[in-house]
């Protein structure tokens, strides 16, 4: 028998081709079941009329009922606005529609009692509502609701077309209405009787639709708790999987290499943290078992180190390691760093990126199918498929956010038996967002600075006093230091971002006058030698400024830049500012990170500046940016696809009932691993409908 739910949305009653294919392109409803599951933003009471006479312009929602006295288009063509007068015997207010002007105003009847609703504002004297809600007042009454009206989340496409929040609400009434919904729990009894949870089909009704504010609260822990347990129940199931089913290779001793480097060679004492993580990592190693290990770290916090010395490690079992950087500046940086870290010690260490030429190419290939080639350090260039190794035994992935799980795939399988895997990120992870996106993965974190680096001070600065900072940067070059200003080049093509970076170089240049001070400009639009040579003038000491993009986010490590200025930071997402001062802070000397602002700022602009002047803590910063953003913007899941969506929990928000549903998924899979149980069918029939097909993504990280 069809499921209902499977039905093309085109074919429910007010829909229609057009309005389908809307529908599906902009929030993915195919089906009248995407439709049931597509779930409010918002609640508001909608038990509450106010008089008109008592509306100020600070409510932040107001209903009213009454009759539209006259009706004016005012202007032309694209300018024109509808302005309603609107009364209900104790004073009038104007209702205002700048789109849809024609449509609407062939809609409204005069003499006809409505109910207005929306957000009220001030204009002059008068008091109005902008695209209020309007809908006559004997269907307002009549229609399936609640003392709760739910709000359901657009897009500008979807409005101008006149599918608004009211459109969808109407659309799931006549799902509720004219077809008898039934669909079936997805969740064993035992487990929604433990859990005291509200069927799956009373939940609902009751999110789309609340009695209750108290339904509706148990509406919503059933829905996010149920989303929020499935993927749990995939990811550790997998990793039970891959700790029982799948060998890794024993690295049975730490031996020359290893000791020789951590004798003679280490450039300073270990920090407790990188001790304690190095010895989470040889337990891995030597455990028999595929190690899948996320290590956590902020910028200039030594992960490259700890990185470095679990490759030693491989080498003294006689297995070849590689290092995948997602930027030729990154895999570079990683290349210069190791080997200078490794001089001396005879170890074959080569860089791969898409610039290689053919015949250094060649050289890589033979010493890596030889096995005297011990370290390979590059780019996507490292998952072609002519790259083979002999005996590939660690893969290590930076900045691993920035690779497709496809990508890592090629990586994970270039041995027959699948190398141990290191993952490191310096964009600290929320615990919240690492339970779902990394779940899978042990995780050690990197949260000491290595000796004699000394935090970061962190300003903001408006631009009335441009004058002060230039002050403050030559004092800096004075001394000897080195200065960055970052601008806000979102994307190449923005010619208005472009104007930005290039104005600011021509007014730092007149500010900053030659052949008193140097300057150098980096941005995405330079060729690969230029962007070099620029880059190798700063490092070396011969220009004072560097004025560039985000391209020196990552992979740019110059001690003695002391200074890090960031234009228009209130356009910076915090991780990105918070990877952005990471750039400063590598040397001895005190470091600033100038944070530079118009003076008009929006709230979460000035929650954002505020959290950065407050803390360099990086873990601390991500937790306020989940919040703010969501876990689809925070940097990282959002390039690279989340591997589930979510449709109604929040990681910002619900951490309770993640850990909830996490330690309720161990608690089964400790007592049946395998799902094997008959009052476990429900679970195992339902995570196979939801894991559609595909590579185990937590196999390789």
């Amino acid at each position: 028998m069809p499921d209902l739910l499977d039905n093309d949305i085109q074919y429910m009653q007010g829909v229609g081709p057009k309005r389908a294919e809307l529908l599906n392109n902009e929030l993915n409803i195919k089906t009248f079941g995407d439709l049931l599951f597509y779930f409010p933003y918002k609640y508001i009471d909608r038990t509450k009329f106010y008089r008109i006479n008592e509306i100020r312009s600070n409510l932040p929602y107001i209903q009213v009922r009454g009759q539209i006295i006259s009706l004016q288009s005012i202007g032309a063509r694209h300018k024109k606005r509808l302005v309603a007068e609107f009364t209900d015997g104790t004073g009038t207010i104007e209702l205002v529609w700048f789109q849809g002007v024609n449509w609407i105003k062939d809609t409204l009847k005069p003499g006809v009692d409505y109910i207005a609703f929306g957000k009220p504002s001030k204009y002059g004297l008068k008091i109005n509502l902008i695209h209020p809600d309007l809908e006559e007042a004997s269907k307002y009454e009549a229609q399936l609701s609640s003392s709760l009206q739910a709000y359901y989340s657009t897009t500008e496409k979807l409005k101008k077309s006149y599918v608004t929040s009211r459109t969808i609400q109407k659309l799931i009434t006549n799902l509720f209405k004219n077809f008898k919904i039934e669909v079936r729990e997805t969740l064993p009894e035992y487990l929604m009787n433990k859990l005291r949870l509200l069927a799956l089909n009373e939940s609902l009704r009751q999110i789309h639709f609340p009695t209750s504010p108290d339904l509706l609260s148990k509406a919503q822990f059933r829905l996010k708790f149920e989303e929020l347990f499935y993927i749990q129940l995939n990811i550790l199931k997998q990793k039970f999987t891959r700790e029982n089913y799948i060998d890794g290779f024993v690295f049975h001793k730490v031996g020359d290499y290893f000791n020789r480097f951590y004798s003679n060679k280490l450039p300073f004492e270990l920090t407790g943290a990188q001790k304690r993580v190095i010895k989470e990592i040889r337990k891995d190693l030597g455990s028999g078992k595929q190690m899948n290990r996320l290590l956590q770290g902020d910028v200039g916090s030594g992960k490259t180190l700890v990185a470095l010395m679990a490759m030693l490690i491989a080498m003294d079992n006689e297995f070849q390691a590689c290092l995948m950087a997602p930027t030729e500046i990154l895999a570079m940086q990683h290349y210069t760093t190791i080997t200078e870290m490794t001089e001396g010690l005879d170890i074959n260490v080569k860089l791969l990126t898409g610039s290689s030429r053919k015949s250094e190419r060649d050289i890589i290939h033979e010493e890596l199918t030889g096995g005297t080639l011990h370290i390979l350090i590059g780019t996507h260039a490292l998952i072609e498929e002519t790259v083979q190794f002999n005996n590939l035994g660690l893969v290590i992935i930076d900045e691993q956010h920035r690779f497709g799980v496809a990508q890592r795939a090629k990586l994970w399988k270039k041995n027959v038996q699948p190398p141990h895997v290191l993952v490191m990120t310096a964009t600290p992870i929320p615990r919240t967002l690492a339970m779902t996106l990394y779940g899978d993965l042990d995780v050690s974190v990197i949260n000491e600075l290595p000796p004699g680096r000394k935090p970061i001070k962190t300003i903001h600065f408006t631009d009335s006093k441009r004058l002060r900072v230039h002050g403050f940067m030559k004092q800096q070059i004075t001394e000897g230091r080195q200065i960055f200003i970052v601008y806000p080049l979102i994307q190449e093509s923005e010619k208005m971002d472009y104007k930005d970076l290039e104005d600011g170089y021509f007014s730092i240049k007149q500010a900053f006058p030659s052949p008193q001070y140097a300057v150098s400009i980096v941005h995405g639009k330079l060729k690969t030698e230029d962007k070099d040579f620029e880059m190798e003038r700063f490092r070396s000491g011969k220009t004072h400024i560097m004025v560039a993009t985000t391209v020196i986010e990552v992979g740019v490590d110059i001690p003695n830049a002391s200074v890090m200025i960031i234009e228009s930071a209130e356009r910076f997402g915090l991780s990105q500012l918070h990877q952005l001062r990471g750039r400063v802070g590598r040397g001895a000397d005190q470091s600033y990170c100038i944070l530079m602002t118009s003076n008009r700022l929006t709230d979460e602009a000035k929650q954002r500046i505020k959290t950065m002047v407050d803390t360099n803590d990086g873990f601390e910063i991500a937790e306020v940016d989940l919040k703010l953003r969501g876990p689809g913007d925070i940097e990282g899941t959002q390039q690279s696809g989340m591997p589930f969506e979510l449709k109604i929990a929040n990681l910002g928000r619900d951490g309770q009932i993640l850990q909830y549903a996490r330690d309720t998924v161990m608690d089964i899979l400790e007592d049946d691993p395998l799902l094997d149980d008959a009052k476990n069918n429900i679970l195992k029939q339902q995570l196979k409908k939801l894991v559609k097909g595909g590579f185990n993504w937590s196999e390789i990280s």
